[in-house]
């Protein structure tokens, strides 16, 4: 049975943090839903066929997941993007600031890519190793 894995995030700033993952990594828009405090009750962005989901901080049943405090701490989990070109990728994200972590780099496995923070901490890495294109 196949399945789908959509990485989910919590953003303090939700509203800006989706203009910033659209300009900065190139989703777009699938759904967003507004609440009624000036946040995000829900929002479903892509990049090609891969999704995200994300919405506002706040404390629900799903308080759990939050960003994280300090943009610069360790997190336990970060999604990577396959990209078609990592170095026009990594242009776009650093010059809507996003902090490089691991440089741009080829690696000996395969493929050409770098890890990053968005502005509230999130760690993102993107690269043209594909694991389902590769034999094993």
């Amino acid at each position: 049975m196949p399945a789908t894995i959509i990485p989910c995030l919590r953003y303090r700033d939700a509203p800006a943090a989706i203009d910033w993952l659209c300009r900065a990594f190139g989703f777009e828009h699938h759904a967003v839903y507004p609440d009624d405090q000036g946040g995000i009750a829900h929002a479903q962005l892509v990049l090609g066929e891969a999704m995200i989901m994300l919405g506002s901080a706040r404390e629900d049943a799903f308080g759990a997941q939050q960003a994280p405090a300090d943009p610069a701490h360790p997190v336990t989990q970060s999604a990577y993007v396959v990209v078609p070109d990592a170095d026009a990728h990594h242009a776009r994200a650093v010059a809507a600031g996003a902090v490089v972590v691991m440089p741009l780099k080829t690696e000996d496995y395969g493929g050409r890519g770098y890890s990053c923070r968005d502005p509230e901490g999130h760690l993102w890495n993107f690269g043209t190793y594909d694991p389902w294109a590769t034999p094993g």
